[in-house]
Parts: C-alpha cells; structure tokens; sequence
C-alpha cells in the first residue's frame, strides 16, 4: 500500500498549508494521497485563500480527502436559512465570536462581523460574498475516511461503539470520553480538534492538531507499513507512542 498522508487543523492559516504540502510534494510526490482532517477555516487570516486552494486541489484531480470539522460545520450552518447554532456551544458563544473565529473568517471574504452588527446583516453580506463552490464544498466534506488499518476522522469516537453506529456529533466534537480511552480500537485512530503541543502518538491513536488555528505550525504526517512519521525540513520524523 502507498504511503498516506494527513495534516490537521489548518485554521485559516495559508502559509502553513502551503509550506506542509511542499514538505508532502517533497517526500512523495505530486500524486500523494492526502487526507484533511477539517476545521479548515476560523481564527487564522486565510480562510478564504485556504478554501480556494483546497477547491483548486481537487479540481485539477490531486488525490485529496477532505473531512469535515465542527468549525466548518458551523460556518455551513451559519450560512443556512434559517440560521442554525451548534448545540455544543455555551450559551455565551456563537460562531462569530473571537474564541471561535467566524468573524476573521467572514472577514477574509470582506463582509464586517464586528459585535455591534446584527447577526442576520452580517449573513446576508456573507451570503453575497461567499462563494457557492465554497458553500458546495463545505456542505459536501466527509465525515470519515478509512484506509486499512488506518480510520481517520475529525475529532475522535465514542469507544466501545462499532465504527458503522458513531454518530455525527462524537465525530466532529468528541473530546474527554475519547482521549481517556486507553483500550484499542477497532482501527488506529488519526485526528485533530484539540491542540496539542506537537502531533502525539498515543498507541491507539494520533493526534495531528498542532495548534496551527493559534499561530503555531501545521503538522502533515505519513502513515506507511504501518508506521507514522512527521514531516519537517529534514525529513522525516518517527512518531511512536
């Protein structure tokens, strides 16, 4: 089987989208078989420019996956009539505020998100600058991708429930049930949602969410014979539990 690669969380963030796909051209080549594993958007500058590059990789036949993360759902679910809020959020947060990120995304397409405007203005000029292909493309993202050996997945799942009954909320917003598991799991789990410090191989999963939606670098690893390495300047990094 050829190598597999996956980067996490990109938030926006352009410049380290584009230097982990070089490092990932690098080590194998144009024609690598890449897995995102969502929250493309929010908190980083670049949303915009991430989506188009993204859109521009699967347009020209690159061998890309794209999942789907909780914040890409809530900026397809602000973009919906009638408006739908995450039921995971406290009472206090909304898409558009900062710890979330939806306003620097709305602003990367030009529209004013600021506090003080109503939220339905601030859809409708979203609606009139956003593109359908990126609405078409956020509404279309997986929630799951299999290889092998390999499950790879936004933020996690419920253990101790067969991979055919997770439901779509453990998927995209799983956190504490998952990350205490120890057990193993049907597959090796490979994810993002939750920052870490640097990409963690935990035996019986992996976490890819370098922390790139606040300012650090975005991680690409490569799974192959059934090892995980890290991508960097250098090369290759082994990444074992």
């Amino acid at each position: 089987m050829p190598p597999i690669y996956a980067i996490g969380d990109i938030h926006g963030q352009q410049a380290e989208l584009d230097r982990v796909l070089s490092l990932i051209e690098a080590d194998g080549g144009t024609d690598s078989q890449i897995v995102f594993l969502g929250d493309y958007t929010d908190r980083g500058p670049d949303s915009r420019s991430t989506l188009d590059t993204l859109i521009a990789g699967r347009d020209a036949g690159r061998n890309w996956t794209f999942l789907k993360g909780n914040h890409d759902r809530m900026f397809e679910w602000f973009m919906g009539n009638p408006i739908r809020h995450d039921p995971h959020m406290m009472v206090e947060l909304y898409w558009l505020h900062d710890r979330l990120g939806g306003n620097t995304t709305l602003a990367s397409y030009g529209v004013d998100a600021s506090g003080h405007r109503r939220e339905k203005d601030v859809q409708a000029d979203a609606r009139a600058a956003v593109p359908d292909a990126h609405l078409t493309f956020l509404r279309d993202l997986r929630l799951m991708h299999i290889v092998g050996d390999i499950m790879f997945v936004h933020a996690g799942i419920r253990p101790g429930v067969a991979i055919r009954d997770q439901t779509e909320e453990d998927l995209l917003w799983i956190r504490q049930d998952f990350h205490n598991s120890t057990v193993p799991h049907p597959k090796l789990i490979v994810h993002g949602h939750t920052p870490v410090d640097e990409a963690m191989h935990y035996g019986n999963r992996v976490n890819l969410d370098s922390g790139a939606g606040y300012g650090k670098p975005l991680t690409a690893a490569v799974f192959e014979a059934g090892k995980v390495w890290t991508l960097t300047d250098q090369g290759r990094q082994p990444l074992t539990p």
